[in-house]
């Protein structure tokens, strides 16, 4: 009788952001169509993918350190993503590693992994989901539509790292949106550097989809996914005028009331020196002006405190917008250099100290303000997406305003024994914190 070979294992690390996420499952994907396991362990793996984040100091010692870990409980691996792209730094450290590859270069990995553990076979398609693997829970995936970015903020080396921006043609876009919907996913994170620039680069292209023609556009892509019947959540969106247009979308229902928009600071003067949209009052009219469209909007931002040159003064026109915009969602960042950065040069580097009295303030205003907000919903009832149950009549979820991983969640109990990850039930809130809701489920 002829023996069977057993399927190469392969060990998976991904750290950073939903984008390096999304590239590790299309990794995944490719491997696993070529008849590979995957071990969810390094010891037991055959060889070990680490794909890294390089955005910041401390991200890249949070991979050198992963790479690390993968070296001793494995000996046999292969680095990819955003830190490969200056290979000379993981070298310094990790020079046994097997290969090094930058972001979004698929191709290089797998070939890097057919070197150290050749697939014992032809692929069968058979072996892949219809909708790929994913590192994501079945019933949330994020949707990447585009790589790399246009914009040159002092802060950031994205686009050293990942490059300019390109559009995935709309209906490949769309396409994978819908296998997605039809494998039972039911809320779509939709991401990229630049989410509201979708599209420029292939001078909004058409393409053909369900018997028309579709734009390469914000508003148009928007449209479409918001007949797929699913949650559609909209992340890293620059406030470009356009983005106004799908206000409507959002009042009727096809896309989530959430703007997840990084505005990263208030002063003009900060705001100049990182390379931003500076004209703040126009900002605070525009929020006033959306949530009069779309009464339950939720706006989640993101600030840097502590940017070279931000004075005192830079820091209360800060806190004064936050006070005024009242945003819903709101993470805060101390300054951090980053190698490569234009901010480096910049004058006035704020002291360590200074930066965690900031923060701190910062963080102090936002939560008064969240906490606010939060209690303002309850005795209100939510349409709430199911992560966890815990089979005992309690469960863990998000409303609408909740974004996976970087929003508040919604404690339910009395939680019916026919209720399962990824359903869509109504909650009655009853109590609030800061961050999160607390909720009994109603109409099951």
């Amino acid at each position: 009788m002829k023996q069977v070979k057993t399927a190469p294992k392969v060990g998976m690390v991904s750290l950073g952001c939903p984008k390096a996420l999304v590239d590790s499952e299309r990794i995944m994907t490719q491997l696993r169509s070529e008849g590979y396991d995957f071990s969810p362990t390094h010891e037991g793996a055959d060889v070990v993918i680490v794909n890294t984040c390089g955005f910041l100091d401390s991200a890249k010692e949070e991979s050198l350190s992963a790479i690390g870990d993968a070296l001793q409980g494995n000996g046999r691996v292969i680095v990819t993503g955003c830190m490969g792209a200056e290979p000379e730094q993981i070298e310094k450290v990790h020079p046994s590693v097997l290969a090094i590859t930058g972001p979004q270069q698929y191709e290089d990995v797998v070939n890097a992994v057919h070197r150290a553990v050749p697939p014992v076979h032809d692929p069968y398609v058979d072996l892949v989901p219809d909708q790929g693997l994913r590192l994501t829970p079945r019933h949330y995936a994020y949707l990447k539509i585009s790589e790399g970015c246009n914009n040159r903020c002092t802060f950031c080396i994205i686009p050293k790292l990942r490059g300019d921006l390109v559009s995935r043609p709309v209906h490949h876009v769309l396409f994978e949106a819908e296998k997605l919907a039809l494998a039972g996913v039911k809320e779509l994170l939709v991401i990229s550097q630049d989410t509201s620039a979708y599209g420029i680069d292939i001078k909004y292209a058409e393409s053909p989809w369900k018997g028309k023609r579709v734009r390469a556009k914000f508003y148009d892509m928007c449209e479409a996914l918001g007949e797929m019947g699913v949650w559609v959540r909209l992340h890293y969106v620059y406030p470009y005028p356009h983005v106004d247009d799908v206000l409507p979308l959002m009042a009727a229902g096809k896309i989530l009331p959430y703007l997840d928009i990084p505005f990263q600071h208030a002063s003009p003067k900060v705001l100049k020196a990182m390379k931003r949209p500076g004209n703040v009052d126009k900002v605070l009219e525009r929020v006033k002006k959306w949530r009069e469209m779309v009464p339950e909007l939720t706006l989640r931002s993101t600030f840097i405190v502590g940017f070279p040159g931000e004075t005192e003064e830079d820091f209360e026109i800060l806190l004064d917008f936050l006070r005024e915009a009242q945003l819903d969602r709101v993470g805060a960042f101390k300054y951090e250099a980053v190698q490569g950065a234009p901010a480096n040069d910049i004058d006035g580097a704020v002291p360590e100290e200074v930066k965690q009295d900031r923060y701190d303030r910062f963080m102090e205003v936002q939560q008064e303000i969240s906490a606010a907000r939060l209690q303002a919903k309850i005795g209100r009832t939510l349409k709430i997406i199911i992560d966890e149950v815990d089979g005992e009549g309690g469960a863990d979820g998000r409303s609408m305003a909740d974004a996976p991983e970087i929003d508040g969640k919604v404690y339910l109990r009395d939680v019916p024994a026919d209720v399962q990850q990824g359903d869509i039930i109504d909650a009655l809130v009853e109590d609030a914190d800061e961050y999160d809701l607390y909720a009994v489920v109603v109409g099951k």
